[in-house]
């Protein structure tokens, strides 16, 4: 196995982004021993994050990123961050070193110890347009299945790698380093919260509080105050003043679901916080200012809540700054079946936990999903209970309501290698 030389000195801050968990675990055994600072980052976008966190020297580049192209992230990195310098991993696993000028100086801080230097010394390829080369001469593709799609570019906290889901996760990735308030609109189940909550970690506040504001739950009557808060003596029962969600949520994010249910009345006081950063408790007449980044989802159709008089026009533009659209189950069919092995990991009591016979496979494959992903939560928790521990998930332990199918599933029964379970 050939290392990648290491600085000299203790000296430089190194960041490493691939989605391959291979090569960023060979590198970082390389630089680690060596470096002050050697951090990890699985795309383009978490590396930018990083990048504008803190001050790097080097930036490995993986060619091959989910999110963004490479060639134009590095000339990004190159005018934003000119103290970077950007090596490029190219598609034979080598490191490629970027203009002349460049090259020159990681010539000169990339010959670490005795051993490095002898490969100077060698073929110029080997050393000085290539730093070094990962074991075997190439870097591992990315895994075509699932697990390797899912590590490589799904969102934190979240399960699926079908094409249908990629911009959704591209997009997030994008727009989560900033503060732009963002939309998600799609059907119930679907997993807005998910999305909203992955928007936060990826964010520069995910150190901070993660507010969530349902505004269906709460009667109207209520949500002024849980949304604003309220003095002591600003009605009958205040016995003691309350901040609020909204400042609860400072420096953190702010994320209010089912947004589409929010009562006329207060949708107002909330533009008013959405534009001056500023809110009022009731009963008081202190301005209270609040930096909360905004994130709202629903599953209402808000243009058309806004053509019936029923929601704020301007509200609607402040809050869909950036809008995202989640697609439903069924228009993203592969990602059934690691959801659904999730699930049996998540609510097995033993192991190994059930898996999936290709009949019940097959028949969770043929529903449509009107309840989404919530809905496969469900069939999966319900059928784990009438298994009864047995090692297989059979299509009568799932008791779906379309019998037809069932029966469909039974008599036309798909070959296992045409089903073969992966590995999430």
């Amino acid at each position: 196995m050939t290392t990648f030389p290491v600085p000299r000195n203790g000296a430089d801050h190194v960041l490493v982004a691939s989605p391959n968990s291979v090569v960023r675990q060979r590198l970082l055994d390389s630089l680690r021993l060596r470096t002050n600072r050697v951090e990890l980052a699985a795309g383009g976008a978490e590396a930018l994050v990083h990048l504008e966190k803190g001050s790097w020297q080097t930036l490995f580049l993986d060619r091959r990123l989910p999110d963004l192209d490479a060639l134009e992230l590095s000339e990004t990195v190159r005018q934003r961050f000119p103290a970077v310098e950007v090596v490029l991993l190219d598609d034979e696993g080598e490191a490629q070193a970027g203009p002349a000028e460049t090259q020159a100086k990681l010539d000169q801080t990339w010959l670490g110890t005795e051993n490095d230097a002898e490969h100077a010394n060698g073929d110029k390829k080997n050393h000085a347009g290539y730093i070094g080369r990962i074991e075997g001469g190439n870097i591992e593709a990315q895994s075509e299945n699932c697990e390797g799609m899912a590590s490589a570019t799904a969102l934190p906290g979240m399960v699926g790698c079908s094409a249908t889901l990629e911009p959704v996760y591209r997009i997030v990735r994008l727009v989560a380093p900033r503060d732009t308030a963002v939309l998600i609109t799609g059907p119930t189940g679907s997993g807005k919260e998910l999305v909203a909550r992955a928007l936060h970690r990826l964010s520069r506040r995910s150190g901070r509080t993660f507010a969530v504001v349902n505004c269906a739950a709460i009667p109207e009557t209520l949500l002024e105050a849980e949304l604003f808060g309220y003095s002591r003596g600003a009605f009958t029962g205040a016995q003691q003043s309350y901040a609020g969600r909204i400042q609860a949520a400072h420096l953190g994010t702010l994320f209010l679901d089912e947004i589409g249910d929010m009562p006329l009345s207060l949708q107002p006081k909330l533009l008013r916080f959405l534009e001056q950063k500023e809110l009022q408790r009731l009963g008081s007449s202190q301005v209270v200012r609040v930096d909360a980044r905004v994130v709202s989802a629903t599953n209402s159709n808000l243009p058309a809540l806004v053509r019936a008089g029923k929601f704020r026009e301007d509200l609607y533009y402040r809050l869909a700054a950036f809008p995202l659209t989640i697609p439903p189950l069924r228009e993203r069919p592969e990602d059934i079946q690691p959801l659904a092995e999730h699930f049996l990991r998540k609510f097995s009591t033993g192991s190994p936990s059930p898996i999936l016979s290709n009949e019940a496979l097959a028949l969770l494959q043929a529903e449509s999903w009107p309840g989404n992903i919530r809905e496969l939560q469900n069939v999966i928790e319900r059928a784990l209970i009438l298994a009864a521990g047995q090692p297989l998930i059979r299509p009568e332990h799932l008791m779906l309501s379309n019998a037809d199918l069932r029966a469909r599933a039974s008599s036309d029964r798909t070959p296992s290698s045409g089903l073969a379970m992966r590995a999430f």
